[in-house]
């Protein structure tokens, strides 16, 4: 009853409002009502399906948490911090239902959780309930080869609605970087509603790349050319940027992984006083676990690189600074290099870059020096990193940097992109001394490799010991206080 009058006095306010101001707009009013009546009826069908949910066999009403996390089975550093923020709240709140909404619909529940296990060595103590969405080819950035920003937004509201009309949760948690599904879950669904940004969907630097036509993959060669596409594109940009804004924005907690990202949200959804920096989980204790010494058991050097197979991450300059590395006239003089790239696949796009990326070895005449571990197990991962020299990266302004940490956890000397997270969090001074290198330019990166392994062993282990000593910050347990400190409003 109390509903019916609430929608009720709303339309006839409308009604009213519409009449008084806009007497020409009548229509318009009328569609208003019925839109007002139409939310409002599918706002109470969801809470009597919430209700459905949230009561348990004795009858009680457990408070139902989920996680929209379309590629939870992806096995990146995104899915590490979903795995670790599951498990935080299960010891916490261990009598809620916990939910994840993913698109993963060709593996069962029991084989995400044990990807999750054989990945990142996390158990979850309590059940969980897999919500499969059939819709996830929406936000597939394939999808859409122009306007792909507002393609996958907008394709994400529709999976978003998918995941509502199967689950309407209490507690709504966004870990995939999805804001445009935060106002539909907040005031459709009537939750409330967190968010754990890994990476703005736009940022202030990628205005500055179409504003100063430079070339990216996020920028086209053909629109830097041309000054009119150009401005457009510029135009199109600046109205995204204020929509993702007014969206993020609905968001009642919000987190953040670096400092990086840290003051791009903050420009753009303008939530200072419910921001937080929550550094992801990194498992540093287990790579801790593996013994300081110089690299014995396989002969010459690794330099390693773990990151998912996705075009930001850039790859292609890894194999072109490591051949650079090759035609140096020191790397004659130094045993034999080898470059293996590490890193997950999420779908056919990923294992067609794959491709490519062997085809620039073949084509650089270095294939036979360079290996490729896709989706490979945690204790294959934590061999590779025991043995390796040199940790790469290249992504540029790379959000925070989990495979960054780990390899300084492990013992590997890193060499990261000059920007980002990495720049500001991790590849900092511990104590006054050096914890790892930075580099932009393939010729820089082969540089840097080149001065590493030319380095004698005492200054290699004193670098290591330097960066391992710098990262317990990043620990399991770091992120979980903080994490239940951030989303404790959440749940009062």
């Amino acid at each position: 009853m109390a509903a019916a009058s609430w929608a009720w006095c709303l339309s006839e306010m409308l009604r009213f409002f519409y009449s008084l101001f806009f007497p020409g707009l009548k229509v318009c009013g009328a569609l208003c009502v019925c839109l007002v009546l139409l939310l409002w009826g599918i706002r109470l069908h969801l809470q009597g399906k919430k209700r459905s949910l949230s009561t348990s066999k004795n009858g009680k009403t457990q408070m139902v948490i989920a996680f929209f996390h379309p590629y939870c089975n992806a096995g990146g550093g995104g899915e590490r911090v979903l795995w670790c923020a599951l498990r935080a709240l299960q010891k916490k709140y261990p009598e809620a239902v916990y939910v994840v909404y993913t698109g993963d619909v060709h593996v069962s529940g029991e084989q995400i959780l044990e990807g999750a296990f054989r990945r990142f060595n996390i158990r979850l103590i309590c059940p969980v309930k897999f919500v499969f969405l059939r819709k996830r080819y929406l936000v597939e950035d394939s999808r859409y080869p122009h306007f792909t920003l507002l393609g996958q937004s907008l394709g994400s509201i529709v999976l978003g609605w998918e995941a509502l009309m199967q689950c309407v949760p209490d507690v709504y948690v966004d870990s995939m970087g999805y804001a445009f599904t935060l106002p539909l879950f907040k005031y459709v669904g009537g939750c409330r509603v967190g968010s754990y940004v890994h990476y703005p969907t736009i940022s202030t630097d990628m205005l500055c790349v179409v504003k100063n036509q430079n070339v990216g993959f996020n920028n086209a060669a053909f629109i830097t050319r041309n000054p009119f596409l150009s401005k457009a594109k510029l135009i199109y940009y600046y109205v995204f940027a204020f929509i993702y804004g007014l969206v993020g924005s609905c968001s009642d907690v919000v987190m953040v992984n670096s400092s990086w990202t840290l003051n791009h949200i903050l420009s753009l959804w303008k939530a200072g006083n419910r921001t937080n920096v929550v550094y992801p989980p990194c498992d540093v204790q287990t790579f801790l676990d593996i013994p300081l010494h110089e690299r014995k058991m396989t002969p010459g050097h690794l330099l390693v690189s773990v990151g998912q197979f996705r075009p930001e991450k850039n790859h292609p300059l890894q194999i072109r600074a490591f051949a650079k590395l090759l035609n140096k006239e020191v790397a004659k003089s130094l045993p034999s290099l080898k470059l293996v790239l590490i890193g997950g696949c999420r779908n056919k796009d990923d294992e067609l870059r794959v491709n490519q990326l062997k085809k620039l070895s073949e084509a650089l005449g270095v294939q036979e020096d360079v290996e490729f571990k896709i989706n490979i197990p945690f204790d294959e991962l934590k061999n590779y990193l025991s043995e390796a020299t040199v940790g790469l990266h290249t992504m540029w302004n790379e959000h925070f940097g989990i495979g960054v940490v780990e390899c300084m956890a492990a013992g590997t000397i890193i060499l990261a992109h000059n920007s980002g997270g990495p720049k500001l969090d991790i590849v900092v001074p511990h104590e006054g001394d050096i914890t790892g290198f930075l580099a932009e330019s393939e010729e820089g990166y082969a540089e840097t490799m080149a001065h590493i392994l030319s380095m004698s062993v005492e200054k290699r282990l004193q670098i290591r010991k330097n960066a391992r000593a710098s990262v317990s910050r990043f620990s399991d347990q770091e992120f979980e206080v903080a994490f239940l400190s951030s989303v404790e409003t959440l749940f009062k």
